[in-house]
């Protein structure tokens, strides 16, 4: 395949306000918002539905992001400051982000979900004085020394706390003016236990990231982003709610992940940007196609040959007719407005990425880490490999270490999306990151000749089987997501041999309410038919051993990824002890 870059002026209008809005290579956020202001100051900006509509032109949200700038620094905020925000996505969240950056601040994204335990730790070990959040958490949230907040704020009206969109004050201290060096956010990755990994991101990180992803796809004012996913999460952040505002965009912000309510918002905020995880896609795509399926057999016959030739043309003729042939059954999930669908967070099945393509979206995966930015790979739309999580992306360096006989080995990248560190703690700083530049993904897989990346698994997920073969869970997994009977699955260890540490795989799975109601007295024999289904796919030294069927909900993350270890400590052992 031959490689071009789709969208080369995608920042060239940068060059209009260098020298007198910003100076050197790439804008600070601030800067960058500041531009969209003036480029566009009457387009809607940020909007949500629920509870009420809510909407604020540039100009309307620059003025209030500048009111609760004043208000910080009227009540003794310091540069560099560290200040928290935590709640569910909404134009507030959006307004008291910005709102610190432009006082000179520091942000430090939480995840809603945290406890106040959790949240605690995480805002004592980064030295957060304030925090923006939620009105049903302003009084849960302890002010004891254990975290020493000075200030909290409500991200919602009726709190007995400041509310973020009544912020304001007579105050003529200027602002410290940051630097692209300057971090502008601490990203926490994990843990509440140990020492918490937050990741710096720079002002360079962050902007230069947006601006170079464009270079794949063609973004104009006038599309309009949806953010479903947690906002807090890197790839919200910046694929969404960073690339909006970079544009003179418009961002629609989700509250709930309720697959009805989603349905009405993309339908009624005529979104043409849908940035989601592997889960949302295969449930909308499964939906539309068992839809058509129940209504018709023969329907369904001619819809999917018709989307075949659809593919074809759109993929090696770049001629789209799916939009005109499938409209009445895009309408059907909301997507008639739709542009480009980009997935992330996790594999996706390369029937779902084609299915999509097929039906006139163009449809594309990216690959990313917190620790850069997080897009370091992206499908170009218009030269994209259903296979693959992307080519990396231009000003990106990558290398392939210790490749095993089929040429996976583990990713290292280096570009100016690279994080700074981990914020105080420079221990796992230097085991991930080297003095020049190089960071460690703990990624495996490969690169083919167009710099186009397949992904293998985790190099810390690996199974190692007793004939010495490592096996990466996350392929396995792959073979699943298309039977819907399963809600939740994972792939890992058990222990064989403890003297070898040889390894057998199990599978831990949490069938759906309605399979459960079905298969009540046959659920186990059920889900072990599905797994020979899928062995037989496989090869000898990857094939499941032992099937655990279970009751209860895996524990995921906020963007709905199963946690791994979190699995492997509560079911390992009773896999090792199932017959």
């Amino acid at each position: 395949m031959s490689f071009k870059i789709i969208n080369p002026d995608a920042y060239r209008f940068l060059d209009e306000y260098r020298g007198k809005d910003f100076e050197g290579e790439w804008p600070t956020i601030v800067e960058m918002f500041t531009i969209s202001v003036k480029r566009f100051g009457d387009r809607e900006c940020f909007k949500a539905f629920s509870p009420e509509l809510l909407v604020f032109t540039y100009k309307e949200a620059y003025e209030k992001i500048k009111a609760v700038s004043r208000y910080l620094l009227s009540t003794g905020v310091q540069a560099g400051d560290k200040i928290a925000v935590s709640g569910k996505n909404s134009p507030e969240w959006a307004i008291a982000y910005l709102g610190i950056l432009f006082a000179g601040c520091v942000v430090v994204p939480l995840d809603i979900s945290h406890n106040d335990h959790d949240m605690e730790t995480l805002m004592s070990f980064g030295d957060v004085k304030r925090l923006f959040i939620d009105k049903d958490r302003c009084e849960k949230i302890d002010k004891d020394k254990r975290v020493g907040l000075d200030f909290i704020y409500s991200l919602e009206p009726g709190a007995n706390v400041p509310y973020v969109l009544d912020m304001d004050a007579d105050c003529d201290i200027v602002p410290y003016k940051s630097k692209p060096e300057d971090v502008a956010a601490i990203l926490f990755t994990s843990g509440t236990t140990g020492t918490p990994k937050g990741v710096m991101l720079t002002n360079n990180n962050l902007v230069s990231d947006t601006y170079i992803a464009q270079l794949y796809m063609k973004l104009y004012p006038t599309d309009v982003f949806y953010a479903i996913l947690p906002i807090h999460h890197a790839y919200t952040m910046l694929a969404v709610f960073f690339e909006t505002i970079s544009v003179g965009a418009s961002c629609v912000f989700g509250k709930r992940l309720v697959v009805t309510q989603m349905l009405r918002e993309l339908r009624h905020g005529k979104i043409t940007m849908l940035l989601a995880v592997p889960m949302l896609f295969n449930k909308l795509i499964s939906a539309l196609m068992d839809g058509v399926k129940k209504k018709s057999k023969i329907l369904y016959v001619v819809v999917r040959a018709m989307m075949g030739v659809s593919g074809f043309l759109k993929k090696y003729l770049h001629i789209n007719v799916g939009k005109h042939w499938f409209g009445f059954l895009l309408k059907k999930i909301s997507l008639e407005n739709c542009r480009i669908c980009i997935c992330g967070g996790g594999p996706l099945p390369a029937s779902t990425f084609k299915m999509f393509n097929q039906l006139g979206i163009n449809f594309v995966q990216g690959y990313g880490l917190t620790e850069t930015s997080p897009i370091i790979h992206l499908n170009p739309v218009e030269a994209y490999k259903e296979e693959s999580v992307g080519r990396f992306l231009p000003s990106v360096q990558t290398k392939i270490v210790d490749p095993d006989s089929n040429g996976n080995g583990v990713l290292y990248v280096k570009g100016p999306m690279v994080m700074k560190g981990y914020y105080n703690n420079e221990e796992d700083t230097k085991a991930v990151l080297s003095e020049d530049g190089w960071l460690n993904t703990g990624d495996v897989g490969h690169e083919d000749s167009d710099g186009y990346l397949i992904l293998t698994g985790r190099a810390k997920s690996i199974i190692v089987t007793e004939g010495g073969k490592n096996v990466f869970p996350e392929e396995i997994e792959n073979h699943f997501q298309l039977y819907y009977d399963i809600e939740d699955l994972c792939v890992i260890g058990y222990l064989i041999d403890a003297k070898t540490k040889s390894e057998g795989i199990g599978i831990v799975i949490k069938p759906t309410d309605e399979c459960m109601k079905n298969h009540a007295n046959d659920i186990q024999q059920y889900m072990e038919n599905i797994v020979k289904e899928v062995n037989k796919d496989l090869h000898s030294y990857n094939k499941i051993t032992k099937v655990l069927v279970v009751n209860e909900a895996l524990e995921k993350t906020s963007t709905k990824k199963v946690k791994r270890f979190a699995v492997q400590a509560k079911y390992a052992s009773l896999l090792q002890e199932q017959k």
